[in-house]
């Protein structure tokens, strides 16, 4: 029975470290470059700020549309009145009326 042994050459040894080294250096690419990278993160706070402030306004605009539900309820107004609101704001009329606005 014989044996072979393999000679091994001078490169053979730096293919782990090679492909270590590439994935390092991938990593370190795309933490610069990339869509979250370290340079991002200051037109991300600009962005963060900007939508911020559109949520303040929605939520707003949304506390102002809740009060005007809340004065819509049936206790608050009388059914003329809320007829009259629908009439002006929504345009709700039948098909035989005529609406006066003046």
């Amino acid at each position: 029975m014989s044996t072979r042994q393999k000679r091994r050459n001078w490169w053979s040894g730096l293919v782990i470290p090679g492909v270590c080294l590439s994935f390092f250096a991938y990593f370190v690419y795309h933490a610069q470059t990339g869509r979250y990278s370290i340079y991002t993160q200051e037109e991300m706070r600009k962005e963060e700020a900007r939508l911020d402030a559109e949520l303040a306004l929605l939520r707003a605009e949304r506390g102002r549309l809740e009060r005007r539900v809340q004065q819509l309820t049936v206790g608050t107004l009388e059914r003329d009145a809320l007829d009259e609101i629908a009439r002006s704001q929504l345009g709700y009329v039948s098909g035989n009326e005529i609406v006066i606005f003046y």
